[in-house]
């Protein structure tokens, strides 16, 4: 598919990581981060939270610009029915890593695609699972002077430092990094087949 032939996407996400992923692939967009609460609980259902969270940052961009096709997401890790988020503080950082060390997690990431005008909503919720390598404190520490656990989910990405705490992963990759292209990409073939390519959607300044 032409990533030409797409209206211009508007992300309603402040993650530089969701940002890289779509310039990498060529899709054109602008950002604007909604100010929401998400919902966070420990013993919540992992598919449930992040297509409520992926909801809610949606809903409130796509209202705000009903004319627009908008892109949310939202990722959390969970281990043993408990949910990692976005850790508070460094502690709470370690704490996280402490209790992946040695393990496998699973990490799920919600996509929505929706554009308020003529009714467009499609969601994907994708899952990989990532295994551990065991960790000691100085390897934490190591890890920490590379990366800055606190914007997200589980206090690790695997873009940066893969090699200090991680052991292998399966599923996708960019899911993990917080969009699971393969995904969206199919969500996009998606919207080209419901709006018909016969002719070009406009690009949005």
């Amino acid at each position: 598919m032409n990533m030409d032939e797409l209206p211009r996407i508007l992300l309603a996400s402040r993650s530089p990581r969701r940002s890289e992923l779509l310039a990498r692939d060529g899709i054109a967009f602008d950002i604007e981060v909604p100010d929401v609460d998400e919902w966070e609980a420990a013993d919540a259902d992992p598919r449930e939270l992040v297509l409520h969270n992926a909801a809610r940052k949606g809903d409130a961009a796509a209202a705000a610009h009903p004319e627009r096709l908008v892109l949310s997401s939202d990722t959390t890790v969970s281990v043993d029915g408990e949910l990692l988020g976005k850790p508070v503080d460094m502690a709470e950082a370690r704490r996280m890593l402490a209790r992946l060390s040695g393990r496998a997690h699973n990490v799920f990431t919600a996509v929505l695609l929706q554009r308020r005008s003529d009714g467009l909503r499609i969601e994907r919720c994708e899952e990989s699972r990532v295994v551990f390598r065991t960790l000691d404190d100085a390897a934490i520490t190591r890890y920490f002077g590379i990366v800055n656990p606190l914007d997200k989910a589980g206090a690790y990405g695997i873009q940066e430092g893969r090699e200090i705490i991680i052991d292998h992963f399966e599923g996708s990759l960019s899911n993990i990094m917080g969009l699971p292209m393969e995904a969206l990409r199919e969500m996009l073939e998606q919207l080209a087949a419901r709006d018909g390519l016969k002719e070009k959607s406009p690009r949005l300044p």
